[in-house]
């Protein structure tokens, strides 16, 4: 059975649009119900809502569009998720010591609740066949694996580049439609990992320069966009840092200059236009 991919339209826009609208207004009732109920009762408020949302992922499996059975199983592995840390909750497990930052410490809790969601994620991408299931599967796998075999800091950027490595390496070789996913995280890890060492010095905003070219390129070699946008807001990033240093005189000890960030926007958006149309030049790669 082919994978299926979601096609933007009016529908499709609204679809989405509705689903993360709901998944939005349950993370505002899960922090109402939270704070106005005991544990006990907020695990059958979690329960509630989980099973309407299986209940409605059913009947649009069975007779509704395809794009909202996917979209309701991904808010009820939300749902699932939430229920589960409930359910923690009541039964008083804390399970953490050290926890100083998102990699620090022992977090055996959030470990299995992780594993847990992550089981759940597969079993609703093997029933519903729905790509953005992917986004969860790849995000909570990451998490898992840098915050076992990492402290935070530096290490954990270590861990987080190659990650994202691997991720690229998994898309080429997935179905393209499960694939983008696996490219979008692949790109924000890599890029992160990237950003988090080269962010302080002249030197590391060349550097950041030279990796978003990388990652344009990649996009367009690849014929994912995904890896194009991210190289796009890091050369943004970068004319951003430079217009503040040069304008302001920065290390050059110069007078402030007002036209400096103009010249450096029209800089960039002539270096957008020529990768453009290196980019129309190279044949789209055939299904």
């Amino acid at each position: 059975m082919d994978v299926r991919k979601p096609r933007w339209s009016s529908a499709s826009y609204l679809l989405y649009l509705g689903a993360f609208t709901i998944l939005s207004a349950s993370g505002a009732a899960y922090a109402y119900l939270a704070s106005q109920y005991g544990d006990a009762a907020f695990v059958g408020w979690t329960l509630l809502m989980l099973a309407v949302l299986l209940a409605v992922a059913g009947w649009l499996r069975r007779g509704g569009p395809w794009v909202a059975a996917g979209l309701f199983a991904y808010l009820s592995v939300s749902a699932f998720g939430t229920f589960v840390g409930a359910l923690f909750t009541w039964w008083g497990w804390g399970g953490e010591s050290g926890s100083a930052g998102p990699f620090r410490g022992w977090h055996w809790v959030a470990w299995l609740l992780i594993v847990i969601v992550l089981a759940a994620s597969v079993a609703a991408l093997r029933a519903y066949r729905f790509p953005l299931l992917v986004l969860t599967i790849a995000l909570f796998a990451w998490f898992l694996v840098t915050d076992v075999v990492s402290g935070g800091g530096s290490w954990s950027a270590v861990v987080t580049l190659f990650i994202g490595i691997a991720y690229f390496f998994v898309a080429l070789a997935v179905d393209r439609v499960y694939g983008f996913w696996m490219h979008v995280v692949s790109g924000l890890l890599v890029g992160g990992a990237l950003i988090y060492w080269w962010h302080s010095s002249t030197a590391d905003w060349w550097l950041v320069v030279l990796s978003s070219v990388l990652f344009i390129a990649i996009g367009v070699s690849a014929a994912r966009s995904s890896w194009t946008v991210i190289g796009s807001l890091g050369l943004l990033a970068a004319a951003v840092h430079f217009s503040i240093d040069w304008a302001s005189g920065g290390r050059f000890g110069l007078p402030t200059k007002g036209w400096v960030p103009i010249v450096v926007g029209a800089g960039l958006g002539f270096v957008f236009v020529l990768l453009g149309l290196w980019g129309a030049r190279r044949p789209l790669p055939v299904e």
